[in-house]
């Protein structure tokens, strides 16, 4: 089994599969926590602008597991449905209100602890690279992508160190270009390509953010 050593050295190898984009007008997103430090590695050698899109699902009431949705931060937060909700799932519109409010204000919260007041990075006409750290069910990914393309961006580009391949095929209507380095078969888990899988704690997401930040574009 192929393994990466960790998620910096994953990201330095997605970057050197996205030099076309060096001298183009990029902003890369991460989904945090795990994809800001693949993310910063390409942001960092594309000299491009790292932000976060921060993705939190909704769940069916009295089956929270259960994704019905997503809210999805950004300039303007928006919330993003399944295509298939069983009918036992159907939310009342009450409870999709409630939901939407509560987790708008918990995206808003985190995104004042990573970034401050600074203002989501402008994508509209740009090339939007997303990054995570890998791709299980696509579900996260499945929404991100799909409020990423209510902005309007000039190309949507889906880059992941590793991915189930049945995940990648349900993702590609919603991406220009998906570049994926391990698509193993059975796919297990993403923790088990990594051989330092730790979770990435608050500080390393706001050292990330600071750093591109200073650093600024080119």
């Amino acid at each position: 089994m192929e393994r990466f050593p960790d998620r910096r050295d994953a990201g330095c190898r997605l970057a050197g599969r996205l030099t076309d984009y060096r001298d183009r007008d990029c902003v890369v997103l991460a989904l945090p926590r795990g994809g800001v430090p693949v993310a910063a590695e390409i942001a960092r050698r594309l000299s491009a602008p790292l932000d976060l899109l921060m993705v939190r699902k909704i769940g069916a009431p009295g089956h929270p597991e259960f994704a019905i949705g997503a809210v999805v931060d950004g300039a303007q937060p928006q919330h993003v449905m399944n295509d298939h909700i069983p009918k036992a799932f159907r939310p009342p519109d009450d409870y999709m209100e409630a939901e939407i409010r509560r987790l708008t204000a918990e995206i808003e919260r985190r995104r004042q602890l990573y970034l401050g007041d600074r203002a989501p990075v402008p994508v509209a006409g740009r090339c939007a690279i997303l990054v995570d750290d890998g791709i299980a069910t696509g579900a996260t990914a499945l929404a991100a992508l799909r409020a990423l393309a209510r902005l309007k961006p000039a190309e949507i580009v889906l880059a992941v160190p590793v991915a189930a391949p049945d995940a990648l095929e349900r993702l590609r209507p919603e991406a220009d270009r998906i570049i994926c380095l391990l698509e193993p078969w059975p796919f297990r888990a993403v923790g088990l390509h990594y051989e330092n899988f730790d979770q990435v704690e608050d500080a390393e997401v706001i050292a990330a953010l600071r750093e591109s930040q200073e650093r600024g574009p080119g």
